[in-house]
């Protein structure tokens, strides 16, 4: 893993000192983007289930097969059953398992290696809007056709995850196999701009809508981001992850 960053960390110094070499008063400066790029190397190196992290111009590019590294009842009737089927056990007693099933997928999320305010933010999409730490993807506030996810929630099994009529398991509000490995306040994953995720707490505080902006995220150090950096934040209330849209470009995903 070491070689690897250190190459990384090779590559995108050299494209910094070539941006250098340009009269631009848009782009930062080396050390400025240095610091940047340690820092998010880093961040998404976290991605544990990305199982290739590269670069490709102004993009992070990562695979995933998006399946849930955690036991699920949707496991059951696959081929990974007989290690990863588990029944509901969690707390919902309204708790009713939907028809579908988990399934791999071969996702490619393309996103902003320097990840900047948007002038003109867009809505999330219905369907992957970022990803998490264990490769499965984030969707928004909404069930298919739109709606508020008021009944679909009770068909989230015990981790707060579900799939979808195609088999694609994703997570629409906090993935409690990921923050009861790693804490409430702990990094999640990132959204298609480039913007990190992080738990329902931080300093301490649980969080919910009210202390967030309209896209549901601040501005603030976090432990990857000595810095700071614009992150968004998971509450129990809705909207859950996001809130009006991508606070910055969103890159692109494809399966």
């Amino acid at each position: 893993m070491n070689t690897f960053k250190n190459r990384v960390i090779a590559v995108v110094t050299g494209i910094i000192l070539l941006a250098g070499c340009n009269d631009n008063s848009n782009v930062v400066t080396s050390s400025q983007s240095e610091g940047q790029s340690d820092a998010m190397i880093s961040a998404f190196h976290k991605l544990y289930g990305a199982y290739d992290i590269s670069f490709d111009g102004n993009y992070i590019v990562l695979k995933t097969k998006g399946r849930p590294d955690h036991p699920s009842p949707y496991y059951q009737g696959t081929q990974w059953q007989s290690t990863l089927y588990e029944p509901y056990n969690g707390p919902n007693p309204n708790f009713h398992q939907n028809p579908n099933h988990i399934n791999e997928f071969d996702f490619t999320f393309r996103i902003p290696r320097f990840p900047q305010q948007s002038g003109n933010p867009s809505p999330t999409p219905l369907g992957p809007i970022g990803v998490s730490l264990n490769g499965v993807p984030f969707f928004n506030q909404y069930a298919a056709g739109g709606v508020p996810l008021t009944g679909e929630i009770n068909s989230f099994d015990q981790y707060n995850g579900h799939p979808t009529g195609n088999h694609m398991y994703h997570y629409h509000v906090e993935p409690l196999y990921l923050t009861q490995i790693y804490g409430k306040d702990a990094l999640l994953g990132f959204l298609l701009d480039g913007f990190p995720v992080y738990g329902p707490e931080e300093n301490g505080k649980v969080l919910n809508s009210n202390a967030l902006d309209n896209y549901h995220g601040h501005f603030g150090v976090t432990p990857e981001y000595p810095n700071g950096t614009y992150h968004y934040h998971i509450t129990s209330d809705a909207p859950y992850i996001n809130g009006d849209g991508f606070y910055g470009v969103p890159g692109t995903v494809t399966q």
